[in-house]
């Protein structure tokens, strides 16, 4: 018996002799003591916790090198590899976790509206539901800072620069088409449905070096990668109807929406100020094919659209009016590819091609121009750690574009030009923590049409300064090659350029986002001829130049009223150009000084109805009175404009929908056109530029068929 208890006592010893113990302390970077972090032996049940003060103590009987795991929520994990006698009395500081959603944000000069981003200015959904956007992505952007009304044109200007420098992406890749064709003195819109789309990146400057060809802005739009379920959606609206659908399979989905718009009923009872001969009407259609690989998603989008119409317009220089007729058609294609190769690459790749055919009879001019358009791009991502990601890209356009002009004089007269661009891309995320981050980057590219090669650095760095506010600073360099109006006339030109330097504050609280936004831009490079308009005798050089500067302040609150949801945006811009044919520094005439939008949406229980409207007022555009000495020597009066929409639910997946434009009837005015020869008595008579129509009216019913019976277009609306 005494010799058992002789043998129990001498093992019990020696398994004691073997423990070790592992003890220390854990802080954070500044030092300060973290209390309940656990610690442990990776593939044991030897572990802790920290105390009050940070420190840890616990015994193994493991021997050996093993690995020491520490962590502790919104830090990156700490890990040890070693022999266990060296774990003692260790000091452990551990690392912010950049990746939690109180991290720091690299937002300068960007709105996202995305269920990915951790800053959403707007919600997919305000795309349509929007007053005054009637339906269109871009009126929905004209309510936010740093956008200019332009009434009578329809597309994006942003912080002093025209429509042209700001480019859409799908997915992506590049759309050279991305609006309907339209007549003077009316305001185009969006070749693209918003209902296909869940994501919207809006960067009015300072954008990532992935992007090119764009002096001011891009609009980046994506496509739904999954659809939570097979529906069919019908709509029959004032001007026309519409028919979208949905299918799921296991690994694919298809999405399919069409629509026709006709004008002629609408302007048979609301007379215009525009005499049609055939009013406006377009057939559009998109799809959107989605397969799921075993590492990535494979999406293809298309969109065809054929528009037509033919008027004539009130001139105060032809008595009988300015004829205008067109028919255009425009095909789209997008295919695109992302997925992971491994661990810590990421590959994407598309293309997209695009072809649009443009018929025109001008008075007594007959054009007829035809572009062939082809974008591709490749580009890996590295991600080496939370704190560090890698980009890498290439990408290559194709613009072939041919004109055919004929009047009286001219018979079938050809212009165009081939605008080939080749770029590479390379930008880091670097987060030094979660309360500090800069994002540098470059880009290249070499215009085959300029044999010129033009470099184009950019930075961005976030600060945050507090647990909901930061400060971000932005600065890049831009290039973009002239429009078609110009190269198809000349090309011994040299691209556009534009620095941008931005500073931002946003403070992103409970359902409430405050930004407030300053810049500066120079122009440099800008093309300018000798003529009214560009024609094939004009004499073009780059030698414009100019400057837009600025502040933009933005805020939203969804919390302090029930059921209530709106934002307020101020926009103040001054700007000059010396371009085009200007015969001095002068303040385009699309830009205002000073820009407001507000936007309010209140859902009533009582009514099953969501009500909404939307304000905005724009100071005066400038003009050349030739009455008085000058240059863009007048100003316009203020822009006013107040809608309202109402949705009304009648059943679960049923709504009647209206909206008015304009429901005050402000007497607008875009501006003025001047007669050519002065009266007998030495002045210059002229006629007002007023919309089409003072008001809009429109009225939809709109119908769900889903699986689960209660899914709606409420939120398309």
């Amino acid at each position: 018996m005494k010799a058992i208890l002789t043998s129990i006592v001498l093992m019990i010893s020696i398994q004691i002799g073997a423990q070790s113990t592992i003890n220390g302390k854990v802080y954070n970077m500044k030092n300060t003591p973290i209390s309940g972090a656990n610690i442990y032996l990776e593939g044991t049940y030897d572990g802790s916790t920290t105390k009050a003060d940070g420190s840890f103590s616990f015994t193994t009987t493991e021997t050996g090198t093993q690995t020491l795991i520490v962590s502790y929520l919104s830090y990156e994990t700490y890990t040890m590899a070693g022999d266990l006698t060296y774990m003692k009395d260790l000091t452990i500081n551990l690392r912010d976790d950049v990746s939690t959603l109180d991290a720091v944000v690299l937002s300068a000069g960007t709105f996202s509206a995305g269920d990915n981003s951790k800053v959403n200015a707007l919600k997919p959904l305000d795309v349509v539901t929007t007053a005054s956007a009637l339906g269109d992505f871009v009126g929905a952007l004209q309510t936010l800072p740093g956008t200019t009304t332009v009434a009578e044109d329809g597309r994006l200007f942003v912080r002093g620069g025209d429509a042209n420098e700001t480019q859409i992406f799908i997915d992506g890749i590049r759309v050279f088409t991305p609006y309907t064709p339209t007549t003077n003195n009316a305001p185009t819109r969006g070749r693209y449905s918003p209902f296909l789309f869940d994501g919207i990146t809006f960067s009015t400057g300072g954008y990532s070096a992935e992007f090119g060809q764009a002096l001011s802005s891009v609009l980046l739009l994506n496509t739904i990668d999954e659809p939570d379920q097979e529906k069919t959606d019908v709509g029959i609206m004032s001007v026309g109807a519409l028919l979208g659908n949905t299918q799921k399979w296991e690994k694919s989905s298809l999405s399919v929406n069409a629509s026709y718009i006709n004008l002629a009923p609408y302007n048979a009872i609301f007379t215009n100020r525009n005499d049609w001969i055939k009013p406006y009407e377009t057939a559009s259609g998109e799809a959107v094919l989605r397969k799921k690989t075993n590492s990535g998603l494979f999406k293809l989008y298309g969109a065809f659209d054929a528009t037509n119409f033919e008027l004539t317009q009130e001139d105060i220089n032809l008595e009988e009016g300015a004829y205008f007729k067109l028919r255009n058609s425009n095909v789209y294609v997008n295919g695109s590819y992302k997925g992971k190769l491994n661990d810590t690459w990421t590959l994407f790749g598309g293309a997209s091609y695009t072809h649009a055919v443009n018929n025109l009879n001008i008075i007594e001019s007959t054009v007829k121009n035809t572009e062939n358009s082809m974008h591709a791009k490749l580009k890996l991502k590295n991600r080496v750690s939370n704190r560090l990601k890698l980009y890498f890209g290439a990408e290559y356009f194709v613009t072939d574009f041919e004109e055919h002009f004929s009047d009286d004089n001219i018979s079938n007269v050809a212009y165009g030009y081939d605008n080939n661009i080749a770029a590479v891309f390379a930008e880091a995320d670097i987060f030094i923590s979660k309360h500090l981050a800069f994002k540098p980057g470059v880009r290249g590219e070499y215009s085959e049409i300029f044999k010129d090669f033009t470099v184009a650095p950019r930075v961005s760095v976030a600060y945050k300064t507090s647990e909901r506010g930061q400060v971000s600073l932005a600065y890049g360099n831009f290039y973009q090659n002239p429009s078609s109006n110009i190269l198809k006339f000349n090309q011994d030109l040299e691209a556009q350029q534009t620095s941008h330097y931005i500073v931002n504050f946003q403070h992103n609280g409970d359902r409430r986002l405050f930004r407030a936004e300053a810049y500066y831009k120079t122009y440099d490079k800008l093309v300018k001829y000798d003529s009214d308009f560009t024609a094939f005798n004009s004499n073009f050089n780059s030698d414009g130049h100019g400057f837009a500067r600025g502040i933009d302040f933005f805020w939203r609150d969804s919390k302090s009223i029930k059921n209530f949801d709106y934002w307020l945006s101020y926009s103040y811009l001054d700007t000059e150009r010396n371009y085009r044919n200007y015969p001095t520094k002068s303040q385009p005439n699309f830009a205002n000084t000073h820009n407001v939008s507000v936007v309010g949406k209140y859902w009533i229980d009582d009514w099953k109805s969501q009500v909404g409207f939307s304000y905005a007022l724009a100071s005066g555009r400038t003009y050349t009175n030739p009455n008085e000495p000058g240059f863009l020597n007048n100003k316009t009066k203020p822009f006013n404009n107040l809608s309202i929409n109402w949705a009304y639910l009648i059943s679960p997946q049923k709504i009647l929908y209206a909206s008015v434009n304009n429901v005050l009837g402000f007497r607008n005015i875009n501006g003025y056109q001047y007669a050519n020869t002065p009266d007998l008595n030495g002045n210059f008579n002229r006629r007002a530029l007023r919309p089409a129509l003072d008001q809009f009216f429109f009225v939809g019913f709109f119908w769900t068929i889903s699986e689960d019976k209660t899914s709606n277009q409420l939120d398309n609306l």
